[in-house]
């Protein structure tokens, strides 16, 4: 096993599940590889520091699976099942600050990563306090360095069986029956312009901080007072400013009128945000699941989509799932409009939804034409001021320009606070239920596209090509609060932003980093844009996710001698393009070699799966107690099974 974090642990678990020796001599023994401590892995150290959150509530996550259908666990629990019991009984282990934050943690609160890794060893430590009869585990804090088939067989071994040995880093050599990828978050190598703003800090003496964890970054390189360029408004961002902020003992107030306040301590730097949006991921809705119970999905259901396979018919993503989902949106929006602000319908509400749901009823006849045919029904029923611009939700500041920076920083500012809002609206909102139906449907179109359900031109096109970034946008923020918190913290004079679709650069005369929008200038007769400069950059980005980059010497030694390849696509035009995953064959799955031919006996859990899965990243979800269970949310544990079982020979 070469990854010790949430996938490796779910092998494992899956492993001494299904675990049934054949006679009292039968042994299983597994060795587990990673520098970082087994469990909570290299992401979810408990040591890390608890200005960071998760983006998932407690009742989400979970290592452990709760499917009938599956060997039952051993031991452990999900996360909120963990967190109920470690509130009424504190295992002794457990640290003041950990027994501080579980007081005040409720089920629908978002934990630190650090609590979730004390979790997943947790665990791990009850799993192997269960091992069963002839299993047997063997942990090597180290790095894998290269898999390799075995030059000869063991003694004792000579059954014809395929057999690998694993050169660790500290000179050992494993030589074991089957070998399983989980490698999880790797470093990756910098493209041309990352090199480039790399050289230049060395050259100015200035500071450059490439993409990384946040837990793995020295934040007290970042200088006081003086400017700091931060790359990058998704979840990695909301990190940088919490640990160069409240991190530098800067405090969050509440006032009077329920909106946050900033006491600065005076050690922060000036953040000066930027990304092409202009502007961070929305937050998260207050909700008391992990889905709305107020959408349902009515067009882009799992039924629906698996008709495309029934038939024969390999989707497109553009032409055929997207305009499901996007009818759900669209009823998503227009029905919670029409309950929770009558007064924005023209007509009788009732009178309007049939109107509208006639229109967005598939016809073979008008597929090309329903969007025209609901865009006739608005016209009629919905004031102009109410209408969805439904991909300018993910670009709030599209079309517009600035004459100044501080006019930037006060739209900022209001998109912000509306949108916390927002949040706080929950069920009643209708842009938070639109992006609701979002969510429901990535569960779903997970499991539509995997395994090649959609053709090759539009995962690369459609599918990767503009809707991941838009969906994750929208549906993938972080906790209400740090948007709060950000709005704050611009009023603070503490962070100012560059403006949507930024250029960067070196002032190679000032010896500084630079950014300049298009969309903001020094007033209205300057046509240049607004230039910003900067001692210290940081990349709020996470390290690429693609194997031909990243910086691993297991993954360069596999490709290297053809025991795995990545994954080729066609684009539409006839071009190959290599994918961010390695090329596999399912199921369970095991990757191809340079040949083509399946390696057995080699096995791939997680990111590295990424051309054939969609939205790798995310971990297992456990079961809601209301509402859809989708098949994607214990995705990883079924594959974890599938690899378990395979191993085991059942």
């Amino acid at each position: 096993m070469i990854g010790a974090g949430p996938r490796g642990t779910s092998v494992l678990e899956r492993l001494l599940a299904n675990w049934a020796p054949a006679g009292p001599d039968a042994t299983l023994h597994v060795d587990v590889i990673d520098p970082y401590p087994a469990g909570p892995g290299h992401v979810w150290q408990p040591g890390q520091s608890r200005l960071y959150l998760m983006n998932t509530q407690s009742f989400y996550p979970t290592v452990i699976p709760e499917d009938p259908d599956l060997a039952p666990p051993l031991a452990g629990h999900t996360f909120d099942r963990w967190r109920e019991l470690q509130r009424a009984r504190p295992h002794s282990s457990l640290t003041a600050e950990e027994r501080a934050e579980l007081s005040g943690l409720g089920s629908a609160d978002f934990p630190s990563r650090a609590l979730y890794g004390r979790y997943l060893r947790s665990t791990l430590e009850e799993l192997l306090s269960r091992l069963p009869a002839g299993a047997t585990v063997s942990f090597h804090a180290t790095t894998a360095t290269a898999v390799r088939h075995a030059a000869a067989p063991g003694a004792g071994c000579d059954d014809g069986r395929v057999r690998f040995d694993v050169g660790l880093a500290d000179g050992a050599v494993l030589t074991v029956d089957s070998v399983v990828l989980a490698l999880g978050h790797l470093e990756s190598r910098l493209n041309p312009e990352q090199r480039g703003l790399q050289a230049a800090a060395e050259e100015f003496g200035l500071l450059y901080l490439p993409p990384a964890a946040p837990a793995d970054v020295d934040w007290s390189l970042v200088p006081a007072v003086k400017p700091v360029l931060v790359r990058g408004m998704g979840l990695n961002f909301f990190d940088a400013m919490g640990q160069l902020t409240e991190g530098r003992g800067g405090r969050f107030l509440s006032g009077q009128d329920g909106r946050l306040s900033y006491l600065p301590s005076g050690r922060e730097p000036l953040i000066i945000a930027a990304s092409r949006r202009g502007t961070p991921y929305r937050a998260k809705a207050s909700l008391a699941g992990y889905y709305p119970e107020a959408v349902t999905l009515r067009y882009c259901t799992e039924s629906a989509v698996a008709k495309f396979a029934e038939a024969g018919i390999r989707p497109a993503f553009d032409h055929d799932l997207w305009p499901l989902l996007h009818r759900d949106a669209l009823w998503a929006y227009y029905s919670t409009l029409a309950r929770s602000q009558p007064a924005a319908i023209l007509t009788e509400p009732k009178e309007f939804l049939k109107a509208l749901e006639q229109a967005l009823r598939p016809h073979a006849h008008s597929t090309a034409k329903w969007e025209e045919l609901v865009d006739s029904v608005l016209d009629v029923h919905v004031r102009a001021a109410h209408r969805l611009n439904l991909l300018g939700l993910a670009a709030p500041l599209a079309g517009r320009s600035f004459d100044s920076r501080a006019e930037l920083d006060a739209a900022v500012v209001d998109y912000l606070l509306d949108d916390a809002r927002r949040s706080a609206l929950g069920e009643n909102d209708p842009v938070k239920m639109t992006i609701g139906a979002l969510h429901h449907g990535r569960a779903v179109l997970k499991t539509a596209v995997a395994d090649g359900g959609i053709t090759d031109e539009s995962w690369v096109a459609g599918l990767r090509g503009w809707f991941e970034s838009f969906v994750e946008g929208l549906a993938s923020g972080p906790p209400a609060v740090r948007a709060e918190q950000l709005a704050a913290l611009v009023s603070a004079g503490v962070v100012r932003f560059v403006g949507p679709d930024p250029k960067f650069g070196v002032d190679r005369k000032a010896g500084t980093f630079m950014a300049v929008s298009p969309w903001v200038g020094n007033g209205p007769d300057d046509d240049g844009g607004d230039v910003v400069t900067a001692v210290a950059m940081v990349e709020a980005l996470a390290p690429a996710n693609k194997v031909a980059v990243n910086d691993s010497p297991l993954l360069e030694q596999l490709l290297a001698e053809g025991l795995v390849r990545p994954r080729i696509m066609m684009t539409v035009e006839g071009a190959p393009v290599p994918t961010s995953g390695l090329d596999v064959a399912p199921h369970p799955y095991r990757p191809l070699g340079a040949n083509g031919s399946v390696t057995e006996g080699l096995y791939v859990l997680g990111l590295q799966l990424s051309a054939v899965q969609w939205g790798t990243a995310i971990a297992a979800e456990a079961r809601p107690k209301s509402g859809p269970v989708y098949r994607s949310g214990q995705r990883t544990l079924w594959d974890a099974d599938e690899i378990a079982r395979a191993i085991l020979g059942q």
